[in-house]
């Protein structure tokens, strides 16, 4: 049954609270019930005053009922993290926002119940967990929550062990957050809302940050929740690959915020997949393959949505076509010593040169004796699980981390310059830097602004600033909010002006962390195309990525970093293919190469690992495999 067509079964709103736990026998109240929600948010003004930008969610119908996981899909800049937001007051009682419609949450009226009050029965996770942290211990953190809702001393700490070994974060309990990676202060904001008890989990993104390990881990928990029966997840995700195995129900938003379609995960997602595509939402990979094979002839139905059933659909074709690419398949080493060795084929006149890296933080050892080269041109993408140095690694390669002597051995040289000495207008000319959050590289209050901030400081005329600026709102689909302040941005709107101010300067090395987190699929294409065409150009690109399909895809060379150390460094098929380096290095095989490496009826396909390699469209009336 669709949003918004269930009987209505609620009784008035003074009396639900008393209802659903006086008679829980005889009515199951939603847990979320929301009913033609408009917002539009308040955009200030220079003279101080603000005015109303357009609505988004604009008039969705969507429930959450105990023990179901409903997934929000939706374009960048929908209103998914607003309609979230809107769930436990934050929207619009902190955020600020003319806000039409119910929202109904654990039975009471969101619109006239403070934050506080709804804390017991909404627990939310934003998609910058950095958002949220309060406090200088994992412990303190997750205790902080429960603490709050006054329940006793030992009660309060029983939760907080009991989530914080649900993340697998435990063993770290005594740390600042702040030493956590990206991905493990994530996870951290999962135990702090599982500590709360609530019945009703908002979860915008969860899994952005993190590696295929902890991926696995949260929806483990995820399965966990919504199996209890009591508990119900509202759940904004861009992940499907993973995120198809948890989900009960999906509501997908249009451009426009309004509700395109929704329904059963297999009726919206396979039954309905070239509605989703021409929207721009992401599909599972699964299905994006088979999308494009039938547009090469191949009768694929129903469209599968795991890997597993794309196996099974292609294992069931008597014939296939020959895949538009077809690459020396990759040999992985037969023992654990050689897992260590480098594939990397010799680089020269290199661009960016790091000789025995070493660097510590504190007690710990972050990167340890870390030497790679990277020539010009060259896609690189640096991979391994949370925690292992990447993006220490990334920052220390761009000059944004500036290490004290005693912290650090080795060297970097980065465009003939050393990033941790050189003049700061002479290493950003050279090197441009897209932070993992996008709020912590944001410096003006207009998005135009922000774009020609950087150009302004190196003396562009004014000429070429505007038509630079120009070019990139145009190319990242921000031309009609280049007024507006970048906080006020949608996530994945944030994300693309984060990586524009770093395009419209023009370096010569270019270092992204976790680039296409937060964006639809339109978008992250365009996104990676171009970067595609810059290291086409010439531009040196190094990446930092937890997807393993956006590393097949475009990477030209993948390093695999785990505790600190590289562990592999060579061709994407060549690592990727290589069981025993994802394994130590707590990855996965990307999902389309899963699906093919388990063909029977087809062993020619088995070296498939990119959506690129897929055949092409096949001559109206051709047949396939002739």
């Amino acid at each position: 049954m669709l949003a918004g067509e269930r009987e209505d079964v609620r009784p008035p709103d003074g009396l639900a609270r008393k209802v659903r736990f006086a008679y829980p026998d005889l009515v199951t109240l939603p847990l979320l019930d929301v009913q033609d929600l408009r917002v539009r948010h308040h955009l200030p003004l220079d003279d101080g005053g603000h005015r109303l930008a357009a609505p988004a969610p604009d008039g969705v119908d969507l429930a959450v009922e105990p023990g179901e996981v409903v997934l929000l899909l939706g374009p960048s800049g929908c209103g998914k993290s607003t309609l979230a937001l809107a769930t436990n007051g934050l929207v619009p009682h902190v955020v600020a926002a003319d806000l039409r419609g119910t929202v109904r949450a654990a039975g009471q009226d969101v619109a006239a119940t403070r934050p506080p009050l709804l804390a017991a029965d909404v627990a939310m996770v934003f998609q910058d967990p950095d958002a949220q942290v309060v406090t200088g211990s994992v412990l303190d953190e997750v205790c902080f929550a429960p603490e709050n809702l006054c329940l006793p001393a030992g009660e309060v700490l029983a939760r907080a062990e009991a989530a914080l070994r649900q993340v697998g974060l435990w063993e770290r309990r005594g740390d600042d957050p702040d030493d956590l990676s990206g991905g493990g202060r994530q996870r951290l904001a999962l135990a702090c809302a599982l500590a709360t008890g609530a019945r009703l989990l908002v979860l915008d993104e969860p899994t952005a940050n993190l590696d295929p390990d902890g991926v696995e881990q949260v929806y483990a928990v995820l399965r966990t929740v919504a199996a209890a029966g009591d508990r119900g997840v509202l759940l904004v995700e861009h992940d499907l690959d993973a995120a198809v195995d948890v989900a009960d129900r999906v509501v997908v938003l249009d451009a426009a915020g309004r509700v395109a379609t929704a329904g059963s995960v297999r009726e919206v997602l396979a039954g309905r997949a070239d509605l989703l595509a021409e929207l721009g939402v992401w599909l599972p990979t699964a299905t994006i393959a088979a999308l494009r094979l039938r547009g090469a002839g191949v009768a694929i139905d129903p469209l599968p949505l795991t890997a597993a059933e794309l196996t099974a659909a292609l294992d069931a074709q008597p014939a296939l076509p020959e895949p538009a690419v077809v690459r020396a398949a990759h040999v992985p080493p037969s023992g654990a010593s050689e897992v260590m060795a480098s594939t990397a084929a010799p680089v020269t006149a290199p661009v960016v040169s790091v000789t025995g890296l070493t660097f510590r933080r504190g007690a710990s050892t972050v990167l340890d004796d870390v030497s790679l080269d990277v020539a010009r041109g060259d896609l690189l993408a640096l991979v391994g699980s949370n925690g292992a140095g990447k993006t220490t690694l990334a920052q220390l390669v761009a000059g944004v981390l500036r290490p004290r002597r005693r912290a650090v051995s080795g060297a970097v040289r980065v465009a003939g310059l050393d990033p941790w000495r050189a003049d700061p207008a002479d290493l950003t000319a050279a090197v441009g830097f897209v932070f993992q959050n996008p709020e912590h590289q944001f410096v003006t209050g207009r998005v135009d602004d922000e774009l020609a901030h950087g150009l302004r400081l190196r003396g562009v005329p004014d000429g070429e600033i505007a038509a630079r600026v120009e070019d990139v709102l145009e190319r990242f689909g921000l031309a009609d909010l280049r007024d507006r302040h970048p906080f006020w941005l949608s996530g994945g709107q944030k994300r693309r002006l984060s990586v524009g101010t770093a395009i419209v300067c023009r370096p010569k090395v270019l270092v992204l962390d976790e680039p296409t987190y937060g964006q639809d699929r339109e978008r992250a294409v365009e996104l990676l195309d171009l970067l595609t065409a810059l290291h086409e150009d010439g531009t040196t690109v190094v990446v930092v990525s937890h997807d393993m399909q956006l590393v097949a895809e475009h990477a030209t060379r993948v390093v695999a970093l785990a505790g600190g150390r590289v562990l592999a460094d060579g061709r994407p098929d060549a690592v990727l293919g290589d069981e025993a380096v994802l394994r130590a290095a707590g990855l996965r095989t990307p999902p389309l190469a899963r699906a093919t490496r388990a063909l029977t009826s087809h062993p020619d396909w088995r070296s498939v690992t990119r959506l690129a390699d897929l055949p092409v469209a096949a001559p109206h009336g051709a047949a396939v495999g002739a």
